[in-house]
């Protein structure tokens, strides 16, 4: 086993996390894809994360760090000196801001995702409204800089353009725009996207629409 393993599945933007923060470090690693489009996970991935049996897995040095959020912590410390800046603020503050938004987006996107795909009518309607909202407080938090991070991208500008790719996928199945909403925010997306690091990491927002449909399909979803 190479000394940095990542069990990761292609969609999966909690893995695209841990892509684009080792590749802003300069880290080679050795990416391991999961079967989970069949729900199979390998025996490495229920060995190495036995509590949530859940990619991304970050494998340092044979040993498992778990949940994308505290893996790009990890990431950062173990290779502060790495990369163009670190990943978080210096100051003890700014650091615990970054933290909350992207605990805060964790938890919010992720219970109104599955909504926008896999529901209709009134349910759907009220998930693509709070999901909007959600969004506009993120646009609110950016302001005028140029990335979450400041003038360098940062810990919650790879937490939060992860997601980037599902948007087109949210869109077409919930019937709204993003950029119509959220020019600001779709605007740092597109930045983000000019870096190399967050560009090769990112999958095609058409492939994970296909993905979206498949989805769709094995859970009956007209």
């Amino acid at each position: 086993m190479a000394e940095v393993v990542l069990l990761d599945f292609w969609a999966s933007p909690f893995g695209i996390r841990l892509r684009i923060a080792l590749a802003e470090k300069g880290i080679k690693y050795e990416r391991r894809e999961e079967d989970l489009s069949n729900w199979n996970k390998s025996a490495l991935l229920l060995q190495m994360n036995p509590v949530h049996k859940k990619v991304p897995v970050l494998i340092h040095n044979g040993k498992p760090v778990c949940e994308s959020l505290i893996e790009l912590q990890y990431v950062d410390e173990v290779w502060h000196g790495h990369g163009t800046a670190p990943l978080l603020p210096s100051d003890p503050y700014q650091k615990a801001i970054a933290r909350f938004w992207a605990d805060f987006a964790d938890k919010k996107i992720i219970e109104l995702e599955v909504k926008l795909w896999r529901t209709k009518g009134a349910e759907q309607a009220r998930a693509r409204k709070e999901f909007i909202e959600i969004l506009k407080l993120l646009e609110g938090e950016l302001g005028d800089r140029t990335f979450f991070g400041g003038e360098n991208l940062g810990y919650l500008d790879i937490a939060l353009v992860s997601y980037y790719c599902w948007f087109y996928a949210y869109e077409k199945c919930a019937g709204f725009s993003v950029e119509a909403e959220c020019p600001k925010l779709t605007a740092w997306a597109k930045r983000c996207m000019q870096k190399e690091s967050v560009a090769k990491s990112i999958p095609d927002q058409q492939k994970v629409y296909q993905f979206v449909l498949y989805l769709k399909k094995v859970f009956g979803v007209e």
